[in-house]
């Protein structure tokens, strides 16, 4: 059989633009990963804790955020439209404009830093409501620890808190809209308080780990057999907590490909 120079030399063109992109994309992703807070920063600020984070490409949508100021503790979990390339340049947009946030207006008040938030991802997009604009955004939850008075306050945008006190895990409800524009009219974030016990957990996450198919009937695992995931495993250390969800993951998985970014972030008080 004859080869064609020609097809030969088309081949190497497209296998090395190839190449070239994995090494960018690559590259990016160490960038993003200098982005998020290191887990040394993390268990200086809480102890044990957890962050299982595993991207479906390279770079990741999803993107969490820790940070200090005084008495009080910042931390978030955030889920951008999209994944890959896409997702990851708007994660990136998300943690640079909450620091610029949290230095320029720390707060106590969790909404106050959503409703901020979105005005600047907002106005960074240029969404103004017209039609055939970008409805690129995130959805995040939000909470700030206050150290001193013992409380959290909680917001959130499509994305719920779970937490767990002896045994029992409670739902803190979220905000049924994104950070960025949507088809609803746009209202204040509500800011929940919580009293905290010695030994509660506090879960942030994304949706990435609930919309897996798997299982012996290939569906989705949905928000209640994640609950009964975390109940599962919540009496274990939080490093354990990691193991055990990560295993619980790829055994639920199976076969099945990884439809989304999964991030989920436990702490305890």
């Amino acid at each position: 059989m004859v080869t064609n120079p020609k097809h030969t030399s088309l081949f190497r063109d497209i296998k090395q633009q190839e190449n070239e992109l994995l090494e960018s994309i690559e590259y990016a992703s160490l960038i993003q990963a200098a982005l998020l807070p290191p887990s040394d920063l993390i268990r200086k600020i809480f102890g044990d804790h957890f962050v299982l984070y595993l991207p479906r490409d390279i770079v990741s949508g999803d993107f969490y955020w820790v940070a200090k100021k005084d008495d009080l503790v910042y931390f978030a979990a955030g889920d951008c439209t999209g994944h890959g390339v896409p997702g990851a340049l708007m994660s990136i947009l998300g943690i640079t404009f909450l620091n610029e946030i949290l230095a320029q207006r720390p707060t106590i008040y969790a909404n106050r830093i959503l409703n901020l938030l979105r005005e600047m991802v907002m106005k960074a997009l240029h969404q103004t409501g017209s039609r055939n604009e970008s409805d690129d955004g995130m959805d995040i939850s939000l909470c700030i620890l206050d150290t001193r008075a013992k409380v959290v306050h909680f917001s959130g945008a499509n994305q719920p808190l779970y937490y767990i006190r002896r045994n029992e895990l409670f739902e803190i409800s979220c905000d049924r809209m994104p950070i960025g524009i949507s088809g609803f009219e746009e209202r204040p974030f509500t800011d929940h308080v919580i009293e905290l016990r010695k030994g509660d957990l506090l879960y942030l996450f994304s949706d990435g780990f609930a919309d897996q198919f798997g299982g012996p009937k290939g569906k989705k695992l949905k928000y209640g057999g994640f609950k009964e995931k975390l109940k599962s495993i919540h009496q274990y250390p939080l490093h354990d907590q990691h193991e055990l969800l990560l295993d619980a993951f790829i055994q639920w998985k199976g076969s099945h490909e990884q439809v989304d970014d999964i991030l989920v972030m436990g702490v305890q008080i």
